[in-house]
C-alpha cells in the first residue's frame, strides 16, 4: 500500500521532513507522495510518520495501490541499499 495526500492538505509542511524515504514534495497544488518511494515507514517505524503528524487527516491509504508488508519492505530495503551505494 502506499499512501496518497488528498485535496485536504492545507500544505502546513510537517509531513515532508517526517518521511525518511524522502517520497513527499510539493505538488502544484499541494503535498503528493511519489508511490514508488512510499514504504508507509516500513523498515523505519511502526507507524506512518506523516500520517501522525498530519493535523488535518488528508493522508490515506491510496486504494489504487495495495501492497504487502513484504512489497513495502523490498522496496525499504531496495531504497535504503541505493543509498548506501550513494554514500560510498
Amino acid at each position: 500500500m502506499a499512501l496518497i495526500i488528498t485535496d485536504e492538505c492545507i500544505n502546513c509542511d510537517v509531513c515532508e521532513p517526517e518521511c525518511p524515504n524522502g517520497a513527499i514534495s510539493m505538488g502544484e497544488e499541494y503535498y503528493q507522495i511519489n508511490p514508488d518511494l512510499c514504504t508507509e515507514c516500513v523498515g523505519h517505524f511502526s507507524t506512518s510518520q506523516c500520517v501522525v503528524v498530519c493535523p488535518v487527516d488528508c493522508i490515506p491509504i491510496d486504494p489504487t495501490r495495495i501492497e504487502s508488508q513484504e512489497t513495502l519492505y523490498a522496496r525499504y530495503e531496495k531504497i535504503t541499499a541505493q543509498l548506501t551505494d550513494k554514500a560510498s
